[in-house]
């Protein structure tokens, strides 16, 4: 698996088709119901970090990087199996206002985010065969339009995998301990249409938002969903989470493209 030849890969919006619905509202890069936004995954865009990724969904982007460090935390110790852990923050101007630093008392959104994140990444890698080693992921929001977090898990996963196969190369890990790949993507009612991967001002007004977070094999890690203005049925909800997981889907064949992964 060569990860070099290949920096960066991007989907277009129309990679996802669906007909859309005639009075549809009208969407950013002229989308239907379940397409994404165009994505696009640049790796190696940090010298210092053992794997980075900048992840573009439309105007958001979110820099993910990730560190290999030996050993593991105190209650880890003697585990003989590693950990992936993850932190996430947005940058003072990624938003329409100004965001304030974090410097204490970390915000609650930023740690729900980055536990989401970790536990994601935790789902596809084997942490025995990892060894006694941490690995943090980065992410840090550089401007945010609608679906940070989904965008954090799929870039981190790409530069979780040029991390540990760094490594490998390096002859520190014998073979890599990823079992497999996992991509997010937003979904939501708004306007009481079905829509994927939202942008903030659909974000904004949706009457309910989705994050579907799914392995490369279609396995669901995590599903997280409010009513934010109204409620939905129980087939409004099957609608949405198959238009993830086709829209995850194709997140997944473009980190291959990037990495070889599955090459």
């Amino acid at each position: 698996m060569d990860q070099h030849n290949t920096p960066a890969a991007d989907t277009p919006a129309a990679d996802t088709p669906a007909a859309s619905a005639p009075d549809a509202p009208a969407r950013s890069y002229g989308r239907v119901a379940n397409q994404m936004r165009p994505v696009k995954l640049t790796r190696d865009v940090m010298m210092n970090a053992d794997g980075s990724c900048l992840a573009e969904f439309g105007n958001t982007r979110v820099m993910c990087t990730a560190t290999v460090e030996e050993g593991v935390p105190a209650w880890r110790k003697g585990s003989r199996a590693g950990w992936v852990t993850a932190e996430y923050a947005m940058l003072p101007a990624s938003t329409s206002t100004r965001t304030r630093r974090e410097y204490k008392g970390r915000k609650g959104r930023s740690m729900e985010i980055e536990r989401l994140v970790g536990r994601s990444l935790r789902a596809v890698c084997d942490m025995h065969r990892l060894g006694e080693l941490t690995v943090t992921c980065d992410c840090d929001v550089i401007q945010a339009d609608g679906g940070t977090r989904t965008a954090s898990i799929t870039g981190a996963w790409v530069a979780l995998h040029d991390a540990l196969q760094k490594w490998v190369d390096a002859g520190k890990i014998k073979r890599l301990p990823l079992t497999g790949q996992v991509a997010a993507i937003s979904m939501g009612k708004v306007a009481d249409h079905l829509l994927l991967d939202l942008d903030y001002p659909e974000d904004s007004h949706a009457q309910v938002d989705l994050n579907l977070v799914c392995t490369g094999d279609g396995g669901i890690v995590e599903v997280q969903g409010t009513g934010e203005r109204s409620t939905i049925s129980r087939e409004e909800l099957d609608a949405l989470l198959d238009m993830g997981q086709a829209g995850i889907q194709e997140l997944i064949r473009l980190q291959n493209r990037v990495t070889g992964f599955s090459d």
